[in-house]
């Protein structure tokens, strides 16, 4: 008897205790774990673990046992705006919405929300328009106190916040609606109201991830190179919750994070000018024009045809003044200072020394990476954004705009490329003993591809030959693909010959290559060839096709210049255009800049991504293929 009673005391403390830390709740019609987690201020995970059946099947009336919030409880007082009537606004010429919003310091969906027509029609000089007026009143009440504020750290971006506090980056931009794409230093968000000690830090010595729609484990693996069971130890949470849009994961600092490859649909940045201030750009190339005797139009021309340096920097200046030209007439005025670096960094210095760029929008260069290392240290201070214009930077620090994709990048857009395609294909690997570390990547990629490497002479050197009877039983009925990994052109031109020769009725080969170098471009490779295989290459431009007079910059230029655009003065013009358009759509470049957006010009695109602890890096990438002795963009 005495032991009954003490069973019945035991049982009694456990269920009062059970009370005090846990609750109960009945699933109603369409409620999911992460709605009721949202609910009760915890998290799925919790749910999980005092209900493991909920991870098969949850319905109505299902009865859940949620545990005590972790959330902190504490009454919080918010400011609230309050409407208190409309202030009558008559647009004069030259004022935008985003300049209205300025003087009246108003959102500018606030002024949407009120005149309703400007969300389908652009803002015209004498349009009469309401300003919302308001006062300020403060609330005890924010969401149930179930979140806080929470002051911008230095260098904090959405993800850091997001990952801090134990939420998506959604999940962070639901609770600040207003949210721009950069978070300022000392900007406060709303953020779960959770005790400091619960705060998650973020460990330098780990990268960052977040995770896109529809990646599971297999895709992140070959993203990032990281199993699932190494994701898992490192996130825990992934165990019982698994994966979701927007999460941040801890990873090894190895993974390669910055090779996301994933397609979008462009922007056209023309239909959301919001800034029309006068844009401050400086370009430095090195025209070396002490060099040149501007007094004789011969020996001028002749400094041109000799000087490479100098010929690169005029191209891209006549390109970058014509997207000057163009950006005028969407209402976007520009000054352009010119400098001549002379390609030397003691002239880099001088200019430095004798300019104030503090007030400049960006920097456009200089060419060459050493020089463009130095300005940008130097103007980093100022957060002074400087785009590399046609070549890789040496470092990318945090104004840095790399607008060349990598070659790790491109090496793998063209494998998520041949990855994407579901046909049934066989996959061949050809290239040369310099070129193994691609040639062993591709065959982790695609396991089932045979490799084949040049041929040794005697003395077990590098010959750049492969025989007939190397590739003879390799293709099989169907498509074929062939990497070709060389930069020996004499090896390309042996490779490519043979399988063109190879190609046949019912046996499709489609040659591809990572690295398109001049290998490919010699007097030994056949261009029939290269159409015949359709051969297939990573690129960070298309070729456009000059002989068209449809468009309307390479039309612009002929009547301006006398001569077709080449691709340097394309560039000029797709990049400083891109540039303006970026400047008069955000409040700077850094804003404008979001991994969302891509834009498309001419032969260029741009798509800008923040490295961790770094610049930006463009990783828009084209797949193009010769097609009838013409080059075009390749589409699945």
């Amino acid at each position: 008897m005495k032991k009954l009673v003490l069973i019945i005391l035991v049982l009694l403390c456990s269920i009062s205790a059970f009370a005090q830390d846990y609750k109960t709740h009945k699933v109603k019609q369409g409620e999911t774990i992460e709605g009721i987690a949202k609910l009760y201020l915890v998290t799925p995970f919790d749910i999980y673990a005092l209900n493991p059946d909920a991870k098969n099947k949850i319905g109505p009336n299902t009865v859940l046992i949620i545990p005590t919030s972790r959330v902190k409880n504490d009454p919080i007082q918010e400011p609230v705006k309050e409407i208190t009537g409309f202030k009558k606004h008559k647009v004069k010429r030259k004022q935008t919405l985003y300049s209205i919003s300025k003087d009246y310091n108003v959102p500018i969906e606030e002024i949407k929300k009120y005149n309703t027509y400007l969300y389908s029609e652009n803002l015209r000089k004498g349009d009469r328009i309401k300003i919302p007026k308001y006062k300020t009143i403060v609330s005890q009440v924010s969401l149930n106190n179930t979140i806080k504020k929470y002051k911008v750290l230095p260098k904090e971006g959405k993800w850091r916040v997001a990952y801090k506090f134990g939420i998506t980056v959604p999940e962070l931009e639901a609770l600040n609606p207003n949210l721009g794409e950069v978070l300022q230093p000392g900007q406060e968000v709303n953020v779960p109201n959770i005790s400091n000690n619960e705060e998650k830090p973020v460990e330098e010595n780990y990268n960052y991830y977040t995770v896109l729609k529809s990646e599971g484990y297999m895709a992140l693996n070959r993203k990032l190179g990281v199993t699932q069971e190494e994701l898992e130890t490192l996130n825990p949470e992934l165990k019982e919750g698994g994966l979701k849009l927007g999460m941040v994961l801890r990873v090894p600092q190895t993974a390669k994070t910055e090779l996301v490859v994933k397609d979008l649909e462009n922007t056209n940045l023309s239909n959301n000018l919001t800034n029309l201030s006068q844009k401050r750009i400086a370009l430095m190339l090195p025209y070396r024009m002490h060099r040149v005797d501007v007094d004789s139009v011969q020996e001028a021309k002749k400094a041109i045809r000799k000087d490479a340096l100098l010929s690169v920097s005029l191209d891209f200046h006549a390109g970058a003044l014509m997207a000057i030209d163009s950006a005028k007439r969407l209402g976007i005025s520009t000054y352009l200072k010119v400098f001549d670096t002379r390609n030397q960094p003691s002239e880099v210095s001088n200019i430095l020394d004798a300019n104030d760029f503090s007030e400049y929008d960006a920097v456009i260069g200089p060419l060459l990476p050493k020089n463009l290392d130095r300005v940008a240290l130097e103007l980093k201070r100022d957060n002074v954004p400087v785009l590399s214009p046609l070549t890789m930077p040496e470092k990318l620090y945090d104004n840095v705009f790399q607008t060349i994709p990598s070659s790790d990048l491109l090496e793998e857009t063209i494998i998520n490329f041949v990855k994407s395609d579901s046909l049934p294909k066989n996959i061949v690997v050809i290239s040369d003993s310099k070129h193994k570390r691609i040639s062993d990547k591709l065959k982790t990629e695609f396991p089932s591809a045979k490799q084949i490497f040049s041929r040794k002479n005697k003395k077990g050197e590098e010959a750049f030959f492969i025989y007939q009877t190397d590739i003879a039983n390799v293709f099989a009925n169907g498509k074929n693909v062939v990497f070709l990994e060389t930069d020996n052109e004499g090896f390309a031109s042996n490779v490519i010959s043979m399988i063109n020769g190879m190609s046949s009725v019912g046996k499709e080969i489609i040659l591809m290559t990572t690295d398109k170098n001049n290998a490919f471009e010699g007097r030994e490779i056949s261009n029939y060839h290269l159409s015949n295989l359709k051969f297939h290459y990573p690129s960070p431009n298309k070729t456009t096709d000059i002989s068209s007079s449809r468009n309307d910059f390479v039309r612009a230029y002929r009547r301006q210049y006398n001569v077709s655009p080449n691709r340097y003065a394309v560039r000029g013009f797709d990049l400083t255009l891109d540039l303006l358009l970026r400047l008069a759509s955000g409040e700077d470049l850094y804003k404008a800049s979001s991994s969302e957006i891509e834009t498309e010009y001419v032969e260029n695109k741009f798509r800008y991504s923040k490295k961790l602890f770094g610049g930006y890096y463009n990783e828009a990438v084209y797949i193009v293929k010769y097609d009838n002795l013409t080059i075009v963009e390749a589409k699945l």
